[in-house]
């Protein structure tokens, strides 16, 4: 196939979600092998948690600073950086020889998953212009559904029958094609403003978000009134606040606070948090239901949720021609609307029903999300100057990897304190019920905020344009 024919904005896309994809899908296809390498590396509970942990906390470093890195260095070489980054600590973390190893390169590989993402996306929304942004916003979720939905299901099966190393080694022949693809056709992309790189900002966004994340991810597993939970969330909360002070009087920061005084670029990453809130908290929880009380194995698991990321697979396909006539206000709403709903009904689910009637509510639930979630995207880059797009794109980013950290805390967090000691079913239901109730509550939250999106601010992405195959 000759790449050279295709517009570069195409380009670009191919590139960006065969990152996107490896960098999501670890988040999940960890987790189902942490029973194995408990047996294999002799690991404790604690340093299982680490496996985890070191990668999330080692992406709340870099997202933050890949903004300026890729406007300074440009883009292209801090994308390259990031895959060999990322592709390296998967091969190393295959041949981990303990657990204490294994930490390590999660952390290498949390470097290059920290900068992939938010330097994609600048590419990503710089390629496209405002006016076909709901068509990126397409190609962006189509790896941000289908990873988490597809980790388990991978992840489950390679442990089973191929053995738990592969679920590193897998990222091997997609990182090196994305790398190689990277090199051949992206184009390099430098701001010549970026100004001098924010240390300030970046030990305290790093060290903030750091605190912050470890107390919301152990805290579903040692409780809210743990004192080293109290110590880390508290420090975290201090140390962004201090970030936000130090930040608005920064001329070049590394998180430009200053992107929320446009009200749309607030609005929806407002309604961001919320909605990705609900979605990772969710898939955390269900699985956990699935498991537990149905007695279903990580790959029956997986393969009963994968349906949701079937659903919004066929939304966007055809999400962005709605865009231009419908609107972001019309489309977030009743696509949140519709998903809380199907949340919703999860309430009166038991241990009885019918798999199949999980596998359908899942696919109405990913359809719906995904008409939600692409307008979001499509319109919150829509009034952001190509010039910002780096800084924006990390401040997006950090954005929904603390939401997705505050999900999961949240509801892991009131579904175990629910849970208690008590072991009978009926307690055990009650638990997951009122988790799903709360998930719903959080949804309505973001609705309430998508009212208030005004049609006339993403009016720049809105125009309908007659596609041009060879135009770029």
């Amino acid at each position: 196939m000759n790449f050279n024919s295709f517009p570069y904005k195409w380009l670009v896309a191919v590139a960006f979600v065969m990152a996107l994809f490896m960098d999501i899908m670890d988040t999940t296809i960890v987790n189902v092998a942490l029973p194995t390498l408990t047996e294999n590396l002799h690991a404790n509970n604690t340093s299982l948690e680490w496996v985890v942990n070191a990668y999330l906390l080692s992406l709340a470093i870099w997202i933050p600073a890949s903004g300026w890195l890729g406007d300074r260095y440009g883009t292209k070489k801090i994308f390259l950086f990031a895959l060999l980054m990322f592709t390296l600590g998967s091969a190393l973390c295959g041949f981990a020889w303990s657990v204490s190893s294994l930490i390590f390169f999660r952390v290498l590989q949390g470097i290059g998953g920290g900068m992939m993402t938010p330097v994609g996306t600048a590419m990503l929304f710089r390629a496209f212009p405002p006016h076909e942004r709901a068509q990126a916003s397409s190609i962006m979720t189509i790896p941000i559904a289908f990873s988490p939905a597809l980790g388990p299901v991978l992840g489950g099966w390679l442990v089973d029958f191929v053995g738990w190393r592969w679920i590193f080694y897998v990222n091997i022949p997609i990182g090196i094609a994305a790398f190689l693809f990277s090199l051949k056709f992206l184009r390099e992309h430098t701001e010549k403003n970026a100004g001098n790189f924010d240390l300030a900002g970046f030990l305290l966004s790093g060290f903030g978000l750091v605190f912050l994340l470890y107390a919301l991810s152990l805290e579903p597993l040692k409780g809210l009134m743990n004192p080293e939970i109290i110590f880390s969330g508290i420090l975290g909360i201090v140390l962004l606040i201090a970030l936000v002070k130090v930040e608005q009087r920064n001329k070049y920061p590394l998180l430009h606070f200053g992107l929320f005084n446009e009200r749309l670029f607030r609005t929806t990453n407002i309604i961001m948090f919320f909605a990705f809130a609900v979605w990772l908290g969710f898939l955390f929880v269900l699985p956990l239901f699935l498991q537990e009380l149905r007695g279903l194995s990580a790959l029956d698991s997986g393969l009963t949720t994968f349906p949701q990321a079937l659903g919004w697979l066929v939304i966007s396909l055809v999400a962005a021609r709605f865009y231009p006539k419908l609107g972001p206000k019309k489309m977030i709403t009743w696509g949140l609307v519709g998903a809380m709903i199907f949340t919703f009904v999860f309430v009166f689910i038991n241990t009885e029903t019918n798999l199949w009637i999980f596998r359908l509510i899942m696919f109405f639930r990913g359809i719906t999300m995904g008409f939600a979630i692409i307008p979001i995207q499509a319109a919150t880059f829509t009034n952001i100057p190509s010039e910002e797009s780096g800084r924006a794109s990390s401040f997006f980013n950090t954005n929904r990897q603390v939401a997705s950290s505050f999900g999961v805390a949240l509801l892991g967090t009131i579904l175990f304190q629910l849970l208690g000691t008590q072991m009978s079913l009926p307690t055990q239901l009650f638990a997951y019920h009122m988790t799903f109730i709360v998930a719903t509550g959080f949804g309505v939250i973001a609705i309430l905020f998508a009212l208030t999106i005004k049609d006339e601010d993403a009016a720049a992405s809105m125009v309908k344009t007659v596609d041009n195959p060879v135009s770029e």
